[in-house]
């Protein structure tokens, strides 16, 4: 695979970021196009090793190894290398349905098992990925498939986002008749309105949609099952329900002065901001941040979302509060090859703040205690510093404990919580009588069977598995389309 003495002879480079005083003025995409040879040449990397774990598409105690979608890395980089790309995108589109997507938004998950990781830098496989798809689109070869066979079986998909759009997509190519039901006025879920545009163009979205209504899947945008479309009626025209609505309930932050104007969730922040730029008009709610000193609370992606839209609305100032501890800059002993490490990751959004305010906007191992304000409005936030230790209480578990006379009080104007999702809405929940576990996601009768207790109802993606990555989302929509297929194959 790749060239035998490639790994030896060529290092690593990265995609190149456009440069940040030019990116921050637009919401276009942030990655630089590379020459062909650049990724020839990093796909001659690939050391064709005897075990691949770039694509074993394991979990070990909760720790992932390689692709969670088993894409088959080595064959794919070979045949970049050999500059056959119409060859690469067919090995790659046996296992993925949405590269573009996951090309610009997965953490890459495959590059922390590469086998050459293990002693040298990884080989690029997302920017590889991301180069085949976007030259196959660039040649107009990703074209509609339509389905062979019909099975005259009636489905009913409930969410747009990357679960939804990949159980959809299987099922329409086993040859099941797919309506999906949105209940946003766009396709997409959160790669739509929870990823900004400048790291997920919405034209790709909007244009992998058209190609699966060219193949015959249905979209019913305004449309939420419950409320606009009775859950009868959907159970009724349709033979099984495959629910992918995610896990949207964001974590509050329950502090005084929680309240005020200029508080607001990640969520509901970015899909506003997404919302009017794409209809290029004033949206309700959507605060004015130019010239305002902006807190977000909480790191993770969404966090940096937070940090790079904020600088584009012209936030004077961003400062990024993050409760947990900074991370090691590599692997700790306790995470070895070819586990995902969990390390320190200056993305896009904290290169921004740097270059443009002078210092990363992170300070780790700091919390909010309380909003302060004007009695209507946000005026700062008062934060203290914690340290983690074990309780005893808790099984020796670690927690934040605040460290006396370090309280600080900010000035601020607006405040963004970045704080994570804690499950699913319950609104089709209760009404179908679906059995949860421990975190409120919706429970299958077994693991990998993805049927609900309701027969005929089925879940996947976030809505089952909880909070976790778009690839894994695609990969959870795919066995969920495989399982109700199936399903209703015996009846």
């Amino acid at each position: 695979m790749g060239k035998t003495t490639g790994f030896l002879e060529y290092e690593r480079h990265d995609a190149a970021f456009l440069p940040v005083r030019e990116r921050v003025n637009n919401w276009n995409e942030f990655i630089a196009p590379r020459p062909t040879s650049e990724l020839t040449t990093q796909a001659a990397r690939c050391m064709n090793c005897g075990v691949p774990f770039c694509h074993a598409a394991f979990v070990v105690e909760g720790r992932s190894i390689g692709c969670p979608l088993s894409n088959l890395i080595p064959e794919i980089n070979d045949l970049v290398y050999r500059g056959d790309i119409e060859k690469a995108y067919s090995r790659l589109s046996k296992t993925h349905p949405f590269p573009e997507f996951t090309g610009r938004v997965c953490p890459a998950l495959c590059e922390s098992s590469c086998t050459l990781g293990e002693h040298e830098p990884a080989v690029t496989i997302k920017d590889i990925e991301r180069y085949v798809i976007d030259e196959m689109m660039r040649r107009g070869k990703v074209v509609p498939h339509m389905p062979g066979v019909s099975t005259g079986k009636r489905i009913a998909v409930v969410g747009s986002g990357p679960s939804g759009l990949a159980c959809a997509d299987a099922l329409n190519r086993l040859g099941d008749a797919v309506t999906v039901f949105e209940r946003a006025d766009r396709p997409g879920g959160l790669l739509m309105y929870g990823i900004p545009n400048m790291k997920l163009d919405k034209s790709l979205v909007l244009g992998r949609v058209g190609i699966m209504k060219d193949e015959g899947v249905r979209f019913e945008l305004g449309a939420e099952v419950g409320t606009d479309y009775p859950v009868l009626s959907v159970m009724k025209n349709f033979d099984a329900i495959v629910l992918c609505c995610g896990a949207t309930v964001e974590r509050k932050l329950d502090v005084p002065g929680a309240d005020l104007l200029g508080v607001m969730t990640a969520l509901e922040f970015l899909t506003r901001s997404t919302a009017n730029i794409l209809d290029g008009e004033v949206i309700d709610g959507l605060p004015n941040i130019d010239g305002k000193r902006v807190a977000v609370v909480g790191g993770g992606d969404t966090g940096t979302d937070c940090v790079a839209t904020s600088i584009r609305r012209g936030a004077a100032s961003v400062n990024q509060l993050e409760i947990m501890p900074e991370p090691p800059g590599e692997r700790s002993p306790g995470e070895p090859w070819p586990l995902w490490p969990k390390v320190k990751k200056t993305d896009y959004g904290q290169l921004e703040a740097t270059e443009l305010f002078g210092a990363d906007p992170r300070e780790y191992e700091t919390t909010v205690k309380e909003i302060i304000g004007d009695g209507k409005k946000v005026t700062g936030v008062k934060t203290v510093r914690v340290e983690w230790r074990a309780n005893e209480g808790a099984g020796g578990a670690m927690t934040p404990v605040e460290l006396p006379g370090t309280e600080r009080e900010r000035p601020c104007d607006i405040v963004l919580t970045a704080m994570g999702f804690t499950g699913p809405e319950r609104l089709l929940i209760d009404q179908l009588s679906l059995g949860t576990d421990a975190r409120g996601c919706v429970a299958g009768r077994r693991s990998s069977s993805y049927r609900t207790n309701t027969p005929t109802v089925f879940a996947a993606g976030d809505m089952r598995s909880g909070p976790s990555l778009v690839v894994r989302a695609i990969d959870e929509g795919r066995r969920a389309a495989r399982a109700c297929h199936e399903y209703l194959a015996r009846r």
